[in-house]
């Protein structure tokens, strides 16, 4: 793969003119008149699906400016508690790679630098750069967005749902054995796959400032719509249709609808391959409203961020912005992760040629950013708990239980 730089030249012509400004924290810098190739080297933190990608593109950068690029292996789910625990002692790498939610705990440790994206941030699709904002400013070089929709097996059903009620009726007509499925868990549900029903009654959990951004002083998961969601969510339960069954979970939902056991199944592009491989014919719909209004998913963008220790962060900077975020590298992530491209030439392009990732990327239109603010951890506390028993009937009052889960939030946010 031979990356396309609209900047390489540029730093390549600094370092050789400035090595010692571009000495990285790997060692290797010299004095003003050495070549680039002893400008030193940036590290890179990225997981092992993601580390083919970046040699190739690793090699190009170094051909072109002379700095190295350490990559370095991690486990994903272990990369942001070592990336705050690292940086401050100076062993951490230059950049990384994570999720778009790990802003707010990045941010308040004060271990991330924002990214220079300039002009090239326009080249993004906007939910992607507004999840890695925060406070303003951006922090990453996002490379994929991620959101759930629904599969339909379309030799069952063979049109999309027009609501929730219309969905339940073309599952139940199709004769399968469940009429529509969801991975839940029998104590904490699963609150990111129901958000999408939750948000079409009109109850995000926070509401948002003038910018855009989610404001932690405005929860609006307890109005009326989040109680209207709550005794919507209790007739889909154990006491009403049960339709929603915690004792379902994800890899339980996955394989009753690749065994043909329902014609609905929402869940996001990480189950696909085993409905191909099992010779589904299927579709991604768009997620049928409940409540009558928009049915919006959380949408996760993952990326590369920048350390606010880096000592060669204008190399790294480039890297970022010219290297990831090229057409080329935004691709390749794609075809081995299958993600949508955060990069709108890349992902035009693979939604042209590919109908579910169109699936994905029309409902992904309608996503949310997942609330990266350290605030959102209140949230999760009682929110799933809260969910599992209202579809258990257990507690008590839906309306009830779900006010008390509004005011523990409140509460814990305070």
């Amino acid at each position: 793969m031979k990356v396309n730089k609209k900047g390489a030249i540029g730093l390549a012509a600094i370092v050789a003119g400035s090595a010692v400004v571009l000495a990285g924290c790997a060692g290797g810098g010299g004095n003003e008149t050495e070549a680039p190739e002893s400008a030193g080297s940036i590290t890179v933190w990225v997981d092992a699906d993601r580390a083919g990608v970046l040699e190739d593109a690793a090699k190009d950068f170094t051909a072109d400016t002379g700095v190295e690029v350490k990559l370095v292996q991690k486990e994903f789910g272990e990369i942001r508690d070592q990336f705050v625990q690292q940086v401050p002692t100076g062993e951490g790498p230059d950049i990384a790679v994570g999720a778009h939610d790990w802003l707010g705990v990045l941010v308040t440790n004060g271990v991330v630098a924002p990214v220079e994206l300039g002009d090239t941030a326009s080249d993004f699709e906007q939910v992607a750069i507004d999840a890695w904002s925060y406070e303003g400013q951006t922090y990453g070089v996002p490379y994929a967005i991620e959101n759930i929709g629904l599969l339909r097996n379309t030799d069952l059903v063979a049109e999309a749902p027009t609501s929730y009620d219309d969905m339940i009726a073309k599952g139940t007509a199709a004769g399968t054995e469940y009429a529509f499925l969801v991975g839940l868990d029998p104590e904490a549900s699963d609150p990111y796959h129901l958000y999408p029903f939750q948000t079409s009654f009109g109850a995000p959990v926070f509401g948002t400032d003038a910018d855009g951004a989610y404001d932690p002083a405005d929860l609006q998961i307890g109005n009326a719509g989040g109680q209207e969601f709550a005794t919507w969510l209790a007739s889909q339960g154990s006491t009403g249709t049960g339709v929603f069954n915690t004792n379902i979970t994800g890899d339980l939902a996955r394989e009753n609808f690749v065994a043909g056991k329902s014609p609905f199944f929402l869940t996001g592009p990480w189950n696909v391959p085993a409905a191909e491989e099992a010779g589904l014919n299927i579709a991604v719909d768009p997620i049928p409203s409940a409540g009558g209004q928009d049915a919006q998913p959380f949408a996760g963008v993952q990326g590369f961020f920048l350390s606010s220790e880096s000592e060669n962060r204008l190399a790294a900077n480039e890297f970022l912005i010219n290297y990831i975020g090229s057409e080329e590298v935004q691709t390749a992530l794609y075809e081995v992760g299958g993600r949508s491209p955060a990069l709108t030439a890349a992902f035009e392009a693979a939604v042209s040629s590919d109908p579910i990732t169109a699936g994905f990327g029309e409902v992904g239109a309608n996503a949310v950013p997942m609330p990266s603010i350290p605030e959102m951890g209140s949230v999760w506390q009682f929110w799933g708990v809260t969910q599992a028993a209202i579809i258990n009937g257990q507690g008590g009052d839906p309306v009830a239980l779900w006010d008390k889960m509004a005011a523990d939030i409140q509460a814990a946010i305070e």
